[in-house]
């Protein structure tokens, strides 16, 4: 009886570790990922496009990722996102524009997803021919009941460290004015109560007392994996400029030292145009 009641205690004393749930959530732009042919009009004159063998190898790179959830950018519909994850496994969820350049995610379908509007505000300029891209907002919901709400962005380019306040210059305008739109969502996600992270291409290097991250931790404190690291893409050491931003419960379900940058073994001249100029960034979240 004694070794039976010692066994039981020991089974108790387990559950709350194994009622967590640990999930690898990452972010990957994958330029100009789309299905339609070279020389269609709505593409860029001089875009490579890819073969059937570079959509293998996309496949095959995005299966060793292996991504519970992962933020898309530049995504060209549900379609093209589904040559690398199988909607079998994922659930793939893009904005509502027609740009080609989408934001998204594809989560694993062991998790609930709702979609929630899209994020609007990030697109400044909606009637350009590329415009400047809506944020895809989604909650998602892990077998525990824990409740994470997720928004992949790719903001504006051509101001990585210029200053954006208290007058940016004329490049850093639009990012500027992201800045602040994300901000609002996040003064919102702090009154909501919930864990959140904003994650995806911010086309910004970050120092600790950047001007984008004063803006958008106004009122609301964030966690930055990427703080303090380069990323080897490419096998080059570079600032990042894909980051992750926690916020809320979300800061402490971060695993520590989990940042990961999945870099391709390909060399050659071509290999940026048929994979990515961008690698995954990943890190790895233990959810209650």
């Amino acid at each position: 009886m004694r070794r039976l009641l010692a066994v039981l205690l020991l089974l108790l004393l387990a559950l709350p570790a194994q009622a967590q749930q640990e999930i690898k959530l990452s972010t990957w732009n994958i330029a100009w990922l789309t299905l339609k042919p070279e020389g269609h009009p709505d593409l860029p004159r001089d875009l490579y496009s890819r073969t059937a063998e570079d959509f293998a190898l996309l496949r095959r790179y995005a299966d060793r990722l292996d991504p519970d959830i992962v933020a898309l950018q530049e995504i060209d519909g549900e379609a093209a996102a589904a040559r690398l994850f199988d909607p079998a496994e994922y659930v793939i969820h893009l904005t509502g524009e027609r740009d080609i350049q989408r934001a998204g995610f594809a989560v694993r379908r062991s998790m609930r997803v709702i979609r929630n509007p899209d994020l609007a505000e990030l697109d400044i300029r909606p009637r350009a021919r590329f415009s400047l891209r809506r944020g895809a907002d989604i909650t998602v919901e892990a077998q525990s009941g824990a409740r994470l709400r997720l928004l992949s962005v790719h903001l504006d380019a051509g101001c990585r460290e210029d200053p954006l306040q208290p007058r940016p210059p004329r490049d850093c305008e639009g990012l500027a004015q992201q800045a602040r739109t994300i901000a609002r969502w996040v003064e919102a996600r702090r009154r909501e109560g919930i864990a959140f992270v904003v994650l995806g291409d911010f086309n910004r290097r970050m120092g600790a007392r950047d001007d984008f991250l004063r803006i958008v931790e106004a009122g609301t404190p964030l966690t930055r994996p990427t703080a303090g690291f380069a990323s080897s893409c490419w096998g080059v050491n570079r600032a990042f400029i894909s980051h992750l931003l926690l916020g809320g419960p979300a800061a402490e379900w971060l695993v520590p030292s989990s940042l990961a940058v999945m870099s391709y073994a390909e060399r050659d001249r071509d290999a940026r145009e048929r994979l990515s100029d961008h690698c995954p960034v990943s890190v790895r979240l233990r959810l209650p």
